[in-house]
């Protein structure tokens, strides 16, 4: 009986102290996961990530780009009146943000109306309204000028308003071979570049 109780005691202290050396697997992986007490790099890295940040924000940042159509508002001509007079009258775009597309025409009770493009001013006779004294800015000068004296180039690489093809007006014939020289397109008068502007309602 004494054998028995010496062997059951054995037992129970080798078992006891095969338990006590074990780790648990959660306990392990705890132990691998815990997070880092490390004073000397935590401060480091942050340091380190301020200096990045600091060095190339700047660069990090995308550059404003400014618009072929786009000019300074001292340099924008607006012949509307009133609270919106810097907007289109058809759409409301911006008139200085597409200024060199810019168009404009006088009703008959005397209002003038001023347009972001072609296309706009077309819309507007698309309405039934009877316009007279069309105009269109001339990029060289950026003045306006009556409709027949202009050279439209058409379908050049500058960005169109309101369309897929541009257009784009200019007094002087030699100006607007000089902009179809850089730009590609072709030069009409206003009545081919206007049938072209009615097919963006086809």
């Amino acid at each position: 009986m004494l054998k028995t109780l010496f062997i059951s005691l054995s037992l129970f202290l080798v078992s006891g102290c095969a338990t006590n050396s074990m780790v648990s697997p959660e306990k392990e992986v705890l132990e691998k996961t815990k997070p880092s007490t490390d004073k000397v790099s935590q401060p480091v890295m942050k340091k380190e990530t301020k200096k990045h940040t600091a060095q190339n924000v700047k660069k990090m940042m995308p550059k404003s780009h400014k618009m072929f159509q786009t000019v300074t508002k001292k340099d924008a001509v607006l012949l509307q009146k009133g609270k919106a007079k810097e907007h289109c009258a058809i759409c409301g775009m911006n008139l200085v943000m597409f200024y060199k597309t810019s168009h404009a025409a006088t009703d008959m009770n005397g209002t003038v109306h001023q347009y972001c493009s072609l296309h706009c001013l077309t819309d507007h006779l698309r309405q039934g309204v009877e316009l007279q004294n069309p105009q269109v800015v001339d990029v060289t000068s950026l003045k306006f000028i009556p409709v027949q004296e202009a050279y439209y180039v058409v379908g050049s690489k500058k960005h169109a308003t309101m369309s897929r093809v541009s257009k784009y007006a200019f007094k002087s014939l030699d100006d607007a071979k000089k902009f179809q020289k850089e730009n590609g397109g072709d030069i009409v008068d206003f009545y081919s570049a206007w049938q072209l502007a009615k097919k963006d309602f086809k």
